[in-house]
């Protein structure tokens, strides 16, 4: 499937999305969203306003460094800011790295859309069309399943042996299990 987009890391559009660098007027949405328990329900806790803040810096020193990250999603016409979708380097090791994972965090109300979908497809065309990658892989919980079934959608598959121990949760921890999908160009 075709996504018309830029060329450079910018900005990717799709038929119904924005893909885009981020903006100051997108920190407090970004922080309602991340404060939001539905959203968080498989993060170790909802985010503070200070919390998600940094998680903005980080994912801005993200593009500085890799000239891609995680882009700040917007509905032309319909909603400025929905949260984000992307591609970034995780910040841990573990038997699949180093190597570029996709993610998307989009607010309660904008589920079942299809956005998550549709933003990590036009992702995954930039990673594997522009950036040359290899692999690119997804991983959450095993109890996410609305995110496991975007990761079904775009074509991403799991094998069991793959799962891991998240390595920046302790021992014991609930979600610490996670499940991880891998797709290759």
């Amino acid at each position: 499937m075709d996504h018309p987009g830029t060329s450079d890391a910018s900005e990717l559009r799709t038929a119904r999305l924005r893909l885009r660098p981020w903006t100051a007027a997108d920190l407090a949405p970004f922080a309602d969203l991340n404060a939001d328990p539905r959203v968080m329900e498989h993060f170790p806790a909802p985010l503070s306003r200070p919390e998600s803040d940094a998680l903005a810096v980080r994912i801005a020193a993200h593009f500085a460094a890799h000239g891609y990250g995680l882009w700040a999603v917007e509905v032309p016409g319909i909603a400025a800011f929905i949260g984000f979708v992307g591609l970034a380097v995780p910040a841990f090791a573990a038997h699949f790295t180093p190597c570029v994972e996709i993610g998307w965090r989009l607010a309660a109300a904008h589920w079942g859309a299809g956005f998550a979908t549709e933003g990590a497809r036009a992702a995954l065309d930039f990673g594997f069309g522009h950036l040359g990658l290899d692999e690119i892989v997804a991983f959450t919980v095993p109890a996410n399943r609305r995110s496991r079934r975007v990761m079904e959608r775009i074509g991403m598959h799991r094998d069991p042996e793959d799962d891991f121990e998240h390595p920046l949760l302790p021992p014991g921890h609930p979600l610490r299990r996670h499940v991880l999908y891998r797709m290759h160009r």
